[in-house]
C-alpha cells in the first residue's frame, strides 16, 4: 500500500486541548489532550475518512441513477 500525505490543521482550544482538522478529507477531524496524542488521533481518523470515501465512491459507481421518460415512434 502506498502512503498517502495530508496536511493537517491543529489549533489548541480555550480548554487547553489540540483540535486537528483535515482539509482534504469532509468531516475528517478529532481531538486530543496533548499534541503527540492528537497527532496519533488524526492518523486514525484520516485512515477511517479514506474507508469512507473509498465506500462512498464504489456505492455512486453501481448505485441507482435514475428513473427516465423515454418517447419513441412505432
Amino acid at each position: 500500500m502506498k502512503a498517502k500525505t495530508f496536511d493537517v490543521i491543529i489549533e489548541r482550544d480555550e480548554d487547553g486541548w489540540f483540535i486537528a482538522d483535515v482539509p482534504a478529507l469532509h468531516a475528517c477531524h478529532t481531538q486530543g489532550k496533548t499534541k503527540k496524542e492528537v497527532l496519533a488521533n488524526i492518523k486514525e481518523a484520516i485512515e477511517l475518512c479514506l474507508e469512507i470515501e473509498e465506500e462512498r465512491e464504489n456505492k455512486q459507481k453501481t448505485g441507482f441513477v435514475s428513473v427516465e421518460k423515454v418517447s419513441v415512434y412505432a
